[in-house]
């Protein structure tokens, strides 16, 4: 009786060939599939030009102490009823009365055009959006006027 051992296959070229293609395949596709979520989820720009953001730097500085001066309190921007609220107060942790206020409504990623939001106060003494606020993720650019005083403000709504 004969035992019939196994025949053993040889490691060739052509094995160490398809690794190698194989693991530098799946090197490129990780890379694509990581580039492509890196492209549609952020454009990458902070500023447009960071040489002229540089020489403006030192006026915005002071445009913050300033604003710190009026003593005022944004709220964080809510969502009701569709709309953009938001509660502006004062020094005195009174409601801020008779102030205008603007927004421009940004996407964070860029999805979609900004748009020009404008506020009323109600009788809560929130401000409340006019326009109605698409869904998802915004930026909000504020600025709040009340007679010569002025603050610009940036709030994220979901």
């Amino acid at each position: 009786m004969s035992e019939k051992t196994p025949a053993v296959k040889k490691f060739t070229g052509y094995h160490a060939t398809a690794i190698i293609v194989a693991f530098f395949a799946v090197v490129v596709v990780v890379n694509l599939v990581m580039a492509q979520f890196a492209l549609s989820t952020f454009s990458g720009t902070v500023v447009d030009n960071s040489y002229v953001a540089s020489q403006k730097y030192n006026d915005w500085l002071e445009q913050a102490r300033n604003q710190e001066e009026h003593g005022w309190t944004v709220s964080p921007a809510l969502r009701k009823a569709g709309k953009a609220s938001i509660a502006i107060t004062t020094g005195d942790g009174a409601p801020l009365q008779g102030a205008t206020m603007e927004a421009i409504a940004e996407h964070p990623i860029g999805q979609s055009d900004p748009f020009e939001i404008s506020f009323t106060q109600g009788a809560s003494g929130e401000y409340q959006s006019v326009q109605p606020l698409p869904e998802g993720r915004w930026k909000l650019k504020i600025i709040i006027t009340q007679d010569d005083k002025n603050m610009r403000v940036v709030r994220d709504i979901w």
